[in-house]
C-alpha cells in the first residue's frame, strides 16, 4: 500500500488525510522525503550553472516539500493528541531534523552562491519582495554559522542536536507530570465551587476513570479552583503540583536540563562571535539589545510592583478577617482577589459565565473579522486529527481565502497553553496556495450535552490565537519564508494582542455574550461592570509577566548559570519579588524559552507588541470606532498581508505614522497613576 504521507491528497483543499494516516506511516514517510530534500538542496549546490535567483534563491524555497507534507500532520498531532508512538519518533527525528537543518544552513557551498548573488543585488532586477527574501536568507545563512570552519563548524553542528534532543526532552517531561498528576475530590472537598467548577471536575473525573470530581493541572480546571476553593489545604496543594511541573525528581525533571539548555546555548552565541545568547538573538528583533528590552520591562516593573504590594495588603487583611492568621501565600491571592472583584465591581465568575459560550465567542471573533476585512466562514464537513477539532472555509467575495481549525478543549494528549499553526502557509510560487490555519486552545470540555463556558480571560485567548490566524489567512506574498507570521518575534505578538481589543467592544459583547439556558444577552449593568473590571489585579499578572520575561533575559545574558534554579531565584531577589506572587512560569515548566529557541531570550516579546497594541487600537478609536474600514485596510495593507516583507518597526510606522512609547500599555493595564 502507498504511504498516504507520500501520495497526492485528494482531499478537500489539501487538507493532510489524517484517516488515512497510522502512527507506522511517518517513520518511513521521513525517511523518503528526507532522502528527497538531499537531494534537491544537492542540485541546487552542485549546479554546474552560475547562481542566479531562479536556480538558487526559487529552488531554496521550493525545497522540502515531500518532508513538510509528513512534519506537518506529525508535529500536530504531537502538540494536541501525544502518545507514546509519536512521543518515541519526536526523540527520533529531532536530531535527525536539527542535522538537516545544518546540513542546509550550514552549507558553505550554499552560502557561496547565495553570497555571490548578494554581492551582485544591484545587477539582479529583482522586486523589492526578492530582494527581502534575498536579504534575509543571507542573513539566515551566516547567523546559522555557514561561515564557520573547522572545530568552530563541527562543535556548532553538534550543539545544535543536543538542543534538539533537549527541547523535545524538556516538552515532553512537562507533559508527562501535567498528564499523570490529578486530585480526587470527596464531597466535603467541595466548599465554595460554583455549578461550572463542579461540572468541569466532574468531566475531569471521568476522564481520569475516577469517581466524583477531580482537579487537574489544566490551566483551565485548575484557576477556578484556586479562585473558589474554600479549602486553604487543597488549594495549596492544587497550586505547588502545578507550579511544580518539571521539577519532582525523577525522569522527568527539567532542572538539569534547562542549565544544559543554557549552557549550550552561550557556546553557540560564542562560536558565532557574540558575547551571549541574548545579542546574539536580540540582533534581529524589533529590541536589538537586551539592555533595550531590560529598560522596558523595569519601566513596568515599577509601578506594576507597586500595584501588587497595595494588593496584597488589602487581599491579608481579608485573609486575617477570615480567621487565618498566615501569611498570604500564592495559593491565596487567586481565591481573595476573587472575593474582592466580587466585592469592588459586583462581579461573580459563576455569574458571568454562563454569558460566555464557546460557541458564541467563535461567532464574536469571526463577526469582527468580517466586519472588519470581508471575511466570510462557512462550517466544513472534514475528518480532522480529533473529534473535537473543527473547520471552517474562511471566502471574501466569493474567493476562497484559507481553511481554518479549532481544536478547543484540554485532553490529556495535548499540550499546555494555547497556539496558532499553519499545516500550510500561503505562497504564490508553487502556485496560489491558501493558508491550512489552526487554533489550539486548552478550555474546560463540559459535560455531554451542555454548552462550553469560557472565563473572561479564556474569551481573551480565543481572540488573541484569532489575531495570529488572520495574520496567516490574510497574507499575501510570493515567498513562504516570509508568509504570515514569519516575522520578528516581538513584532508577532502585535495582531494577535491587537485583536483581543475587539472582544472588549460593548457593541460586540451585547450581541454575543448570551446566557447558556435563556439566550438572553447579558445585562447592561452586568457587561459595563465587566468591562470595568478590566484592569483589575493587573498590578498581580504583569508582575508574574515581567518576572518571568526577566528571568528569561538574564538567563541568556552574560555567563550561563551553573544552576539554573539558584540564578533563578537571585534574579528574582534583585527584583524584590512579592512573596505572594510567583513568576507565571517558573523554570522546570517554561516551555515558551525551553521547548525550543522561539521565544528564548525573546518572552519579552509580549509585552514589546502590547506596547504597539494599544496604540494600534487607539488608530481605530481616533478614526472613528472600532470597525473603521479604512483603519482595517491599513491594517491589512501594512501588516497584515504582507508577513516580513520589511523590518517589524517600518510597517508599523507605515500604518500608524510614528512608533509608541510605553504610556499607552501602563493606561492599558491601569497602572499608570500608581504612585
Amino acid at each position: 500500500m502507498t504511504n498516504p504521507l507520500l501520495a497526492d491528497w485528494k482531499t478537500p483543499f489539501g487538507l493532510p488525510p489524517f484517516s488515512d494516516i497510522s502512527d507506522d506511516d511517518f517513520a518511513p514517510g521521513f525517511e523518503t522525503a528526507l532522502t528527497e530534500a538531499r537531494a534537491e538542496l544537492a542540485a541546487i549546490t552542485e549546479n554546474p550553472d552560475p547562481p542566479t535567483f531562479a536556480n538558487t534563491i526559487d529552488a531554496l524555497e521550493l525545497m522540502g516539500e515531500g518532508l513538510h507534507k509528513v512534519l506537518s500532520p506529525f508535529y500536530t498531532l504531537a502538540g494536541v493528541d501525544s502518545n507514546p508512538a509519536r512521543e518515541a519518533l519526536q526523540r527520533e527525528f529531532s536530531p535527525k531534523l536539527a542535522a538537516w537543518g545544518s546540513e542546509v544552513s550550514m552549507n558553505p557551498d550554499l552560502f557561496a552562491r547565495v553570497d555571490a548573488l548578494w554581492q551582485d543585488r544591484d545587477n539582479l532586477d529583482l522586486t523589492a519582495e526578492q530582494l527581502r527574501v534575498l536579504e534575509l536568507t543571507r542573513r539566515g545563512l551566516v547567523r546559522a554559522g555557514a561561515q564557520l570552519e573547522g572545530f568552530a563548524f563541527d562543535r556548532l553542528k553538534q550543539v545544535k542536536e543536543r538542543l534538539a534532543v533537549l527541547g523535545t526532552r524538556f516538552t515532553q517531561n512537562l507533559l508527562a507530570d501535567e498528564r499523570a498528576w490529578y486530585m480526587e475530590l470527596d464531597a466535603e472537598d467541595l466548599e465554595g465551587l460554583p455549578d461550572f467548577v463542579l461540572a468541569t471536575a466532574k468531566a475531569a473525573a471521568e476522564e481520569k476513570d475516577a469517581q466524583g470530581h477531580a482537579v487537574t493541572l489544566s490551566r483551565s480546571l485548575i484557576v477556578p479552583f484556586l479562585q473558589f476553593s474554600a479549602r486553604r489545604d487543597l488549594r495549596e496543594r492544587a497550586y505547588e503540583a502545578w507550579t511544580s511541573r518539571g521539577a519532582n525528581g525523577g525522569e522527568t525533571d527539567n532542572r538539569a536540563i534547562a542549565t544544559e539548555i543554557l549552557t549550550l546555548r552561550e557556546e553557540r552565541a560564542h562560536l558565532l562571535g557574540y558575547d551571549d545568547f541574548a545579542t546574539y538573538k536580540l540582533e534581529t528583533e524589533m529590541a536589538k539589545t537586551p539592555d533595550a528590552v531590560r529598560k522596558l520591562l523595569m519601566e513596568v516593573w515599577e509601578p506594576a510592583k507597586a500595584q501588587a504590594d497595595l494588593d496584597a495588603q488589602s487581599l491579608a487583611a481579608m485573609m486575617h478577617n477570615d480567621g487565618v492568621n498566615d501569611a498570604l501565600e500564592p495559593w491565596d491571592w487567586r481565591y481573595y482577589s476573587e472575593k474582592r472583584r466580587a466585592a469592588e465591581h459586583d462581579l461573580d465568575e459563576a455569574e458571568l459565565k454562563p454569558y460566555l459560550q464557546l460557541d458564541r465567542m467563535i461567532e464574536a471573533a469571526f463577526d469582527c473579522a468580517t466586519r472588519l476585512f470581508g471575511l466570510e466562514f462557512k462550517p466544513l464537513d472534514v475528518k480532522l486529527h480529533h473529534p473535537d477539532a473543527r473547520a471552517w472555509e474562511v471566502t471574501r467575495k466569493g474567493e476562497h481565502i484559507a481553511v481554518f481549525i479549532g481544536d478547543y478543549f484540554a485532553r490529556g494528549g495535548k499540550r499546555s497553553g494555547a497556539w496558532c499553526s499553519a499545516l500550510r502557509s500561503q505562497q504564490k510560487l508553487r502556485g496560489d496556495i491558501r493558508p491550512h490555519v489552526i487554533n489550539v486552545c486548552n478550555f474546560a470540555k463540559p459535560p455531554k450535552g451542555k454548552p462550553a463556558l469560557l472565563s473572561y480571560d479564556d474569551a481573551r485567548t480565543l481572540f488573541h490565537e484569532f489575531g495570529h490566524a488572520l495574520h496567516q489567512m490574510l497574507s499575501d506574498v510570493t515567498y513562504e519564508s516570509i508568509s504570515g507570521t514569519s516575522v520578528a518575534r516581538d513584532f508577532v505578538e502585535l495582531p494577535s494582542q491587537l485583536y483581543e481589543h475587539w472582544l472588549e467592544v460593548p457593541e460586540v459583547l451585547s450581541k454575543y455574550a448570551t446566557h447558556a439556558e435563556t439566550g438572553e444577552p447579558m445585562p447592561a449593568d452586568m457587561l459595563q461592570r465587566m468591562l470595568d473590571a478590566g484592569t483589575y489585579d493587573q498590578g498581580f499578572a504583569t508582575v508574574e509577566y515581567v518576572a518571568s520575561a526577566m528571568v528569561d533575559l538574564e538567563f541568556h545574558t552574560g555567563d550561563a548559570p551553573e544552576d539554573a534554579m539558584t540564578a533563578q531565584e537571585e534574579i528574582l531577589e534583585g527584583l524584590d519579588m512579592p512573596s505572594a506572587i510567583r513568576m507565571r512560569h517558573a523554570t522546570p515548566h517554561f516551555a515558551h524559552v525551553f521547548a525550543g529557541d522561539g521565544y528564548s531570550a525573546a518572552y519579552y516579546s509580549y509585552m514589546w507588541s502590547e506596547v504597539m497594541d494599544a496604540d494600534a487600537f487607539a488608530a481605530f478609536e481616533e478614526a472613528g470606532g472600532a470597525f473603521d474600514k479604512a483603519t482595517a485596510r491599513k491594517l491589512e495593507d501594512h501588516i497584515l498581508s504582507v508577513g516580513g516583507l520589511r523590518e517589524a518597526d517600518e510597517l508599523y510606522v507605515e500604518f500608524r505614522g510614528r512608533l509608541p512609547g510605553v504610556e499607552a500599555l501602563l493606561k492599558g493595564r491601569g497602572l499608570d497613576k500608581v504612585a
